[in-house]
């Protein structure tokens, strides 16, 4: 049987290193003082925090929800900023169970590289939408992720739900 392909050429830049930037990353999100920005994927911006689709997901729907203070640990947040990461956080998991219909989730927070974390020093929470049976060997074997639907599709997709039920943060 002849081997099949799955393409994926927008993690090119990403596997060759291109997507190093000077700076953090979020900061840089958050200096465009814009509401929602579909070019960096941005959903939503809230007084002290905001939401982003990862570029790199590990599973359709993946985003994070982000303070706008550089900090790199939560317990470094003043308890208003806390408090609003864990609401979005709520809310981004009604969202995607209105567009995306996913079975579960998983939420959680890598604090420095020991633990995961590809960004230290801007702490960020991961929602990620998970369904029966999409795990598979691809990650495992081959460092490979299989995303069926592109960032764009998934961007507005989520973003009418949004437009529907505005947050209040």
């Amino acid at each position: 049987m002849p081997l099949k392909h799955i393409w994926t050429p927008w993690r090119m830049p990403y596997v060759t290193g291109h997507t190093k930037r000077e700076g953090c990353v979020f900061c840089q999100m958050v200096a465009q003082d814009v509401q929602y920005d579909p070019e960096n994927y941005i959903l939503h911006r809230g007084r002290r925090v905001f939401a982003v689709l990862n570029l790199y997901p590990y599973n359709n729907g993946h985003l994070m929800v982000l303070p706008y203070d550089h900090l790199a640990s939560p317990e470094q947040l003043a308890a208003e900023t806390q408090a609003d990461m864990m609401y979005l956080v709520s809310y981004f998991v009604d969202i995607m169970r209105r567009a995306m219909s996913p079975a579960g989730f998983n939420v959680g927070i890598n604090l420095g590289r020991a633990a995961g974390a590809g960004i230290v020093d801007h702490v960020h929470i991961h929602v990620v939408p998970r369904w029966n049976g999409d795990t598979n060997f691809m990650p495992v074997i081959s460092e490979t992720r299989v995303i069926p639907e592109m960032l764009d599709d998934t961007y507005r997709n989520l973003r009418s739900v949004i437009g529907q039920n505005p947050p209040p943060c």
